[in-house]
């Protein structure tokens, strides 16, 4: 990269980690989704790229872990203007059905308005991502509440048949139309696995707020769906099992090519305390850095990723951490393309 100093201040309109590649120099871009909508608790994530945008600039570009991944370039595109509209407008819509705990008969018309614009995010990130797969990048979303990724995990499986995926999250996410919204953030993972046929397989970390009904769609999915469970693995921390041995339980579970899905509150809500659905409990920064450094060791291959729930709050705390993550999760595809 000609003229450009890793170690220098990064200009505040750079690019994403301040960096100066474009679209088609990058290994990685990154797809913002302003777009939040149907949040059931604390709302804000619509702000989550954006904020990870500019504290993106002040991460230092050498990661300990994974070296140098910005020489390969990552590009972050300019989000869909449509998307924040779609938002406004929806998010309308959706904060009586909310405030009431769910839709009702008479809500019929809002819930297919709502639905509509979910279709609409869905169609705008599978075409973008699969414009991305078709040319050789790495697609990665920046959201936005957890319901955005589904059109990019999509274009993935269909790239990549046999898909995995890695959730990291303090819910399931497999509830049915959540509150009436068929594209709710708490239903991304029941759409998946009943739309995305490329998906092979759902592996789940840090879970620990699920309904019985989400309980039972586990144990029904003959090992389709994988759940580690927060509270299980802290007691098996206790009684001596390393959390190095957890990680690779996970990986067992895990095809060769792999869609990370990250929302934030899958971590310690002290990281995220601005994120719309905190719970106490979830992995230390260093836990989920480990836990993707055993993935790339293992060979398998990073394919795409999703970063959602970011919520920023009054200070720059969330931000700051939602960008950490995020060299992360660009660190851990690179890496992982050189070794697969």
């Amino acid at each position: 990269m000609v003229a450009f100093d890793p170690s220098a201040a990064a200009a505040p309109d750079s690019g994403v980690f301040g960096l100066p590649h474009d679209e088609h120099e990058a290994a990685i871009v990154l797809i913002p989704v302003p777009f939040a909508a149907t949040v059931s608790y604390g709302g804000g994530a619509e702000r989550g790229p954006s904020a990870i945008l500019a504290a993106s600039r002040q991460v230092d570009l050498y990661d300990h872990q994974f070296g140098r991944a910005y020489e390969l370039g990552i590009h972050m595109l300019e989000p869909d203007p449509i998307l924040s509209v779609m938002h406004e407008q929806t998010r309308d819509l959706c904060a009586p059905i909310v405030a009431r705990g769910g839709s009702l008969p008479e809500d019929a018309e809002s819930i297919g308005a709502i639905d509509a614009a979910g279709e609409l995010v869905n169609a705008i990130a599978h075409g973008t991502a699969q414009q991305l797969f078709a040319a050789g990048k790495i697609v990665g979303v920046v959201g936005g509440d957890h319901s955005v990724p589904f059109g990019a995990i999509r274009a993935a499986a269909a790239a990549f048949p046999g898909l995995g995926v890695l959730h990291v999250d303090a819910h399931a996410d497999l509830r049915v139309a959540y509150e009436g919204f068929r594209w709710s953030h708490a239903s991304i993972f029941h759409n998946v696995l009943e739309e995305v046929n490329g998906v092979a397989r759902l592996v789940q970390v840090g879970i620990r707020d699920f309904s019985e009904d989400e309980l039972r769609t586990i144990h029904g999915s003959q090992g389709r769906i994988v759940t580690h469970f927060d509270q299980e693995w802290r007691r098996r921390q206790f009684c001596g099992v390393t959390f190095d041995a957890l990680c690779q339980e996970v990986l067992a579970a895990l095809p060769h090519h792999v869609w990370l899905s990250i929302d934030i509150d899958g971590l310690d809500p002290a990281l995220c305390p601005s994120t719309g659905t905190p719970v106490p409990g979830g992995l230390s920064f260093a836990e989920l850095a480990h836990l993707l450094g055993v993935v790339v060791a293992s060979g398998r291959r990073v394919v795409g990723f999703d970063l959602v729930e970011v919520a920023p709050g009054a200070g720059e705390w969330d931000a700051n951490v939602g960008a950490r993550v995020l060299y992360k999760l660009c660190g851990a595809a690179l890496a992982s393309r050189r070794s697969s």
